[in-house]
């Protein structure tokens, strides 16, 4: 019975409603004099407690994600092997076993609505994996949305543009399916032919839960960024006909996950090219989650200082990259900072936005944002890059710039 899973939830709630009929009935019965009556009100009201506070500790997990299996639960973060063997293929990665991405158990995924359903190469597929991190040793859970393009033969020589959608935190990747809805909206925006066949690798932010790592490399610690720019890359050209260029890259997020996608590309732009960033924030601080990100001593601060968007945007080389990001002019702490950075953009870096005119940090307010956001992340990135090298050269001048590729479909 998984950590997540409806049947625990289920049987959580069923063991509390049953400890509360039971003190219910015996009440009367332990409504004596004497040491033996007053242990069992004791041992009553801390058992039916203890019981009700584990149904809403099960409900609340399985809802944001904060622990995704028993093992990260009792503080056990699988580490990557030390020998990794690449796996590759047309198809997705059910039966491959020990390679950089490895098929999974449900995570979640079996509790998300609305997803592709029907044969692959007319809906699509959703797959459960886990992203195996060779260089920084960790292993995440992943969602990984395949459009129906590409289980088409007239698309067999193609690599796919890929969208990183990272969640937020503590949130794990169920939210982007349940409450986000990403993969849905994907399919959504291609079969009206407002976004080109784009694979999503969706994940959350942290590789050492509970510890909120946002995406950086901490100094002896979590080697976020290395694997968000190397290791997750890497995997998923070993496992899917995915895009190997740069401009076929984008990084995708809400509130800390937003952070990351703007992080990610603003200091790897030769790995994402685009980022879209709804809530998000503009530089990275210590807090309770986070621990020391940065370390101590005298490089303490440069480190920090390098995860200062605004910062980088005055002192640092300008990134080649396009960026969107999405407030809300009431209701959303973060509106006077985006609209500074926003002013702070120039070239050769491009910026778009959504501001609404209200909207709380909360997924009824990025529910209206994550249609545009990816319809406009769409836009950024390139289609297609051939697998085949008779093929590549024919589409040489077409890959040259993201702007001029046409989105099938239209």
């Amino acid at each position: 019975m998984g950590l997540t899973s409806r049947a625990l939830e289920c049987a959580t709630v069923l063991a509390a409603l049953a400890c509360v009929g039971f003190t219910v009935w015996v009440w009367p019965r332990l409504a004596r004099r004497g040491p033996r009556a007053v242990l069992g009100r004791l041992g009553a009201i801390a058992v039916t407690q203890a019981v009700v506070l584990t149904a809403c500790a099960v409900m609340v997990n399985a809802h944001f994600d904060f622990y995704g299996t028993w093992g990260e639960l009792v503080g056990h973060v699988p580490t990557a092997p030390g020998h990794v063997t690449q796996s590759g293929g047309a198809g997705g990665v059910y039966g491959v076993r020990g390679g950089l991405v490895e098929p999974a158990g449900p995570q979640g995924l079996d509790r998300v609505t609305g997803l592709p359903s029907g044969p692959s190469a007319r809906a699509g597929q959703v797959e459960s994996v886990r992203i195996v991190g060779r260089r920084s040793g960790a292993v995440v859970p992943a969602f990984v949305y395949l459009p129906p393009q590409y289980f088409q033969r007239q698309y067999h020589r193609q690599r796919f543009p890929v969208i990183v959608a990272i969640s937020g935190y503590p949130g794990g990747i169920v939210n982007l399916g349940q409450h986000l809805q990403v993969p849905q909206t994907a399919a959504r925006l291609e079969r009206g032919g407002r976004l080109q066949p784009t694979v999503i690798v969706m994940v959350r932010p942290t590789i050492a839960p509970p510890r909120d790592t946002e995406c950086v490399d901490v100094p002896g610690g979590p080697k976020a960024e290395t694997f968000f720019t190397k290791d997750l890359p890497a995997a998923m050209r070993s496992a899917y006909r995915v895009g190997h260029d740069p401009s076929a890259w984008g990084a995708l997020g809400y509130s800390s996950g937003g952070s990351c996608a703007l992080q990610l590309a603003m200091r790897n732009p030769t790995v994402y090219t685009a980022a879209a960033a709804l809530s998000a924030d503009y530089k990275i601080k210590d807090d309770l989650t986070t621990g020391s990100l940065f370390g101590s001593g005298p490089q303490a601060r440069r480190r920090q200082q390098s995860h200062d968007l605004m910062w980088r945007l005055r002192h640092l080389p300008v990134p080649r990259v396009a960026v969107l990001v999405a407030s809300s002019r009431h209701g959303e702490r973060d509106y006077g900072p985006t609209m500074r950075f926003l002013g702070a953009v120039k070239p050769p870096m491009t910026s778009a936005r959504i501001i609404l005119g209200s909207g709380s940090h909360h997924f009824t307010t990025w529910r209206r944002e994550i249609g545009p956001a990816i319809e406009w992340m769409g836009r950024q990135l390139t289609f297609p890059q051939d697998t085949a090298p008779a093929a590549k050269q024919r589409h040489t001048a077409q890959a040259a710039s993201p702007r001029s590729r046409p989105v099938l479909g239209r």
